[in-house]
């Protein structure tokens, strides 16, 4: 750190501030490719990706919305000196606040109790990966260089939002549930962001879905029809095979992945919204608050979707020829049994949904 004593600046900080201005000029020249003295987003982008330097989701833009302050389009030098200068002394609050010893690194344990503190459990082999992310020479530990290089360009700034890009990376997996979002932060709001963790959601849970839909039906035709023949795996299989031929083991498949998406933006909305109902004046929750927002929300879109749950059961039931798809299906349904027959089992169900997504949400968070 800059020392200054009267007209006397100490030779270390002084040293130390002379190489990171050369530091960031060679960078500088590196970034810009056509010499203009100016670097744009293109050029950042490019430059970035040929050092190999790692970005977090959409990190270019970040650090024009933050470094550009005439609003050019372009960062000159004494925009990109100055957004590095404060970026740096936020990735230096951030590698103190892991470096529990004060020996200047960090190591596995270290990592472990820092998220541990922020609710998130980890083991030291997870915390390895992360370490083996930033560890440049191989000691299994990351000193201020390593760290400052590898945060460089990633607009984090602090160690939430590190965290955050640790977990969407491919470094850190805690175990995320494809169904639960991460709590939206304004910028993500306001950028228009969660969308792409709905989108990724709803995709993922589609291929998932798909892959396991025979299964998925043989379950309900083991629930409806176990008792006849004493049906098992195998003979279960075949028997639909049989019946209807290999495109019969996804009867039913085609409304599950539909309810998918506006199931999970349901879910997602509703939380985020009934959330708001129970904040503190610090603008924190609590664990109980947490499980009635998501038992709430289950609720919510379960209530919404639910009748595409009857349409999936009926299709996956149903015999070869029954019904030609959903549409067919829904209407024959409201012919012969009304509107209430989609609804049919609304309540236990709904019992079952309450607490499972209570549960589910507030264990996740």
């Amino acid at each position: 750190m800059l020392r200054i004593l009267g007209s006397f600046v100490f030779p270390e900080a002084a040293c130390e501030a002379a190489e990171s201005k050369s530091r960031y000029e060679n960078l500088f020249k590196k970034l810009d490719s056509n010499q203009d003295g100016r670097v744009d987003i293109a050029e950042l982008q490019s430059g970035l990706k040929e050092l190999g330097i790692p970005l977090g989701d959409d990190a270019e833009k970040k650090i024009f919305r933050a470094g550009d302050t005439n609003q050019d389009g372009r960062l000159d030098f004494e925009e990109f000196t100055h957004y590095l200068k404060d970026h740096e002394k936020k990735m230096k609050l951030a590698f103190k606040s892991l470096d529990k010893n004060n020996d200047g690194r960090i190591e596995a344990s270290e990592i472990v109790h820092s998220l541990k503190i922020l609710g998130i459990d980890i083991s030291e082999k997870q915390a390895g990966r992360i370490l083996q992310s930033m560890d440049a020479d191989g000691t299994m530990s990351v000193d201020w260089n390593e760290w400052r290089d590898h945060f460089l360009f990633n607009p984090a700034s602090d160690i939430q939002g590190i965290v955050r890009y640790w977990k969407h990376s491919t470094v850190l997996d805690i175990g995320d549930s494809l169904t639960i979002p991460d709590e939206f932060t304004e910028e993500e709001k306001k950028t228009g962001q969660w969308w792409k963790q709905l989108l990724s959601g709803g995709v993922a849970g589609a291929v998932s879905r798909t892959g396991t839909a025979p299964l998925d039906r043989l379950k309900v035709m083991m629930q409806v029809h176990g008792s006849k023949g004493k049906m098992n795996i195998a003979g279960g299989l075949k028997q639909m095979v049989k019946e209807g031929g290999v495109r019969s083991l996804w009867r039913g498949n085609g409304v599950n992945v539909v309810k998918i998406a506006p199931e999970t933006a349901i879910k997602f909305w509703a939380y985020e919204r009934y959330k708001k109902m129970f904040v503190n004046e610090e603008g924190k929750i609590g664990t109980i608050e947490r499980f009635i927002s998501g038992s709430m929300a289950g609720a919510t879109a379960q209530t919404s979707i639910y009748p595409m749950e009857v349409l999936k059961t009926r299709l996956a039931v149903g015999k070869t020829g029954q019904y030609s798809g959903m549409f067919d299906c829904a209407k024959k349904i409201l012919k012969t049994e009304g509107v209430k027959a989609f609804y049919k089992g609304y309540i236990p169900n709904i019992l079952g949904i309450i607490p499972y997504a209570g549960i589910d949400l507030a264990i996740y968070e």
